[in-house]
């Protein structure tokens, strides 16, 4: 099956500095690519914010790395780049330090990640921002066969044999997936034979 790419722009408001999670709106989006299987490439489009794959159930990793940076790249510092305040110059350090991409799989049209971990913008300024996160998605839509063994199965544990003589021919959710396979047999296979 060839690759299909997509491209999107995931656009998030920060409450300033910390962290926004952001693997559930990517989730939910993947779900509209229509793609199984891939690879999806992130960029953060900012030069003061950062991705980071973390910890997802307790707050206090995230407080932790928060202090941790706070020790390493001080806002007490003098730095000659002051132009936008005192955080101006170390948002762009703890930029430099962390990572603005990041490429991760996907597999049944969800990211692939551990249970405790989630994905975050990391936001360096103190004040709230508008940030945009670049999402290139590349990948294989469901195959046919795939589906049509998913509807198949579903079909088989709905299955009532006298249904239909017990409902008066009145069309039950199993009679539509049977006209979905139907439909899927059909249509036009890659190379224009039907299946």
């Amino acid at each position: 099956m060839p690759l299909r790419q997509v491209l999107h722009q995931l656009d998030l408001s920060t409450p300033g500095r910390g962290f926004t999670r952001i693997d559930r709106p990517l989730n939910a989006w993947l779900r509209t690519t229509g793609l199984h299987q891939g690879v999806l490439h992130l960029t953060c489009l900012h030069t003061s914010a950062s991705l980071t794959i973390n910890e997802n159930a307790d707050p206090r990793v995230l407080q932790d790395l928060e202090d941790w940076m706070a020790d390493v790249v001080p806002e007490s510092r003098s730095y000659v780049h002051n132009d936008e305040g005192v955080d101006d110059m170390p948002a762009h350090i703890r930029t430099a330090l962390t990572s603005q991409t990041m490429s991760l799989s996907v597999q049944e049209g969800r990211l692939v990640l551990g249970t405790w971990q989630a994905i975050y913008l990391w936001e360096h300024r103190s004040a709230p921002h508008q940030r945009t996160v670049a999402c290139h998605l590349m990948g294989e839509e469901q195959s046919l066969a795939r589906e049509t063994l998913r509807i198949n199965e579903e079909i088989q544990t709905r299955h009532v044999p006298e249904a239909w003589a017990n409902d008066g021919g009145v069309e039950t959710e199993v009679d539509f997936l049977v006209d979905r396979l139907h439909d899927l047999a059909d249509e036009p296979s890659q190379d224009g034979s039907l299946h």
